[in-house]
Parts: structure tokens; C-alpha cells; sequence
């Protein structure tokens, strides 16, 4: 298994895990309903934000997008049957270590409420801290190491 920083090629394989998740699931449908589509989310990474994806055997097992203009972690999804493996920690970790090298002191991402929702305690157990802040889904922030 191998992180490296996505290409263009590879959104098709975002849409494919994006869609097949087993929580917080969406289709294709709802995904455009917000703007999100194989043709808008190339544009969506500019210089102020990257996305990386964990590959083994040449595939896609799980990707995250952050942005540092918003200071946050637009999504990071993995593959179902490949959780568990240290893929999303690898990944948040080099999404976390980009925002901050990029100047932003407290970052953020947005999850599900439902507190059986996996990603809450994953998100947790990264040290990532719940936000009060919004009615509906859950905000975790993360700040900078020594901020």
C-alpha cells in the first residue's frame, strides 16, 4: 500500500468508493444536488487544495480532499472491505500535516451525528475534537500542534 497525491485519473475511483460507502451514503444524484460531479471536483483542486489516495496493487483503497482556504477535510472515504488497515490514518495524516504547513491553525471537517457512525470515533481517536457549533451534523475541529 502506497499514499501519493491523486490525479486527475483517479476521480473516477473517488466517485466509486464515494458511492459505495456503507455509512453516510449518497448517490450520484445527491452528490450533483450539492455540486459535486466527475467534472466539478477536478476544479475544486487548485493550489489552496489537494487530495492524496491510498493504492495497492495500482488500485484506489481510500482518498481524502482537504482545503487549506477553508482550513478543512472536504471528505475521506475508504473502500468497504478495506477499513481498518491504517489507510485513513495515513491519509488524514497527510492531509493534517499539509493544512498546517499551509498556515492554518485550527482545522475542521464535518461528519454524521449519528454516534454510531464509525468515523466519529475514528475521527476521535485522531485526536480530532467535537465542535458545538452546528445543529444536525457533527463539526470536529483540530488545532495546530502548539497552538
Amino acid at each position: 500500500m502506497r499514499v501519493r497525491p491523486a490525479a486527475p485519473a483517479d476521480v473516477p475511483s473517488f466517485f466509486e468508493i464515494r458511492t459505495s460507502a456503507r455509512e453516510n451514503e449518497m448517490s450520484m444524484e445527491e452528490l450533483a444536488s450539492q455540486g459535486v460531479t466527475p467534472q466539478t471536483l477536478p476544479a475544486l483542486m487548485d493550489e489552496r487544495a489537494r487530495a492524496w489516495v491510498a493504492e495497492k496493487d495500482s488500485k484506489v483503497m481510500a482518498f481524502v480532499i482537504a482545503s487549506s482556504l477553508e482550513a478543512r477535510i472536504v471528505a475521506m472515504f475508504v473502500r468497504p472491505g478495506h477499513e481498518q488497515q491504517g489507510l485513513g490514518r495515513q491519509l488524514m495524516r497527510q492531509a493534517e500535516e499539509w493544512l498546517f504547513s499551509e498556515g492554518c491553525e485550527e482545522i475542521w471537517l464535518v461528519t454524521d451525528d449519528d454516534e454510531r457512525v464509525r468515523a466519529n470515533g475514528f475521527y476521535r481517536h485522531l485526536g480530532w475534537q467535537e465542535d458545538d457549533l452546528l445543529d444536525g451534523p457533527v463539526r470536529f475541529i483540530k488545532r495546530a500542534p502548539g497552538v
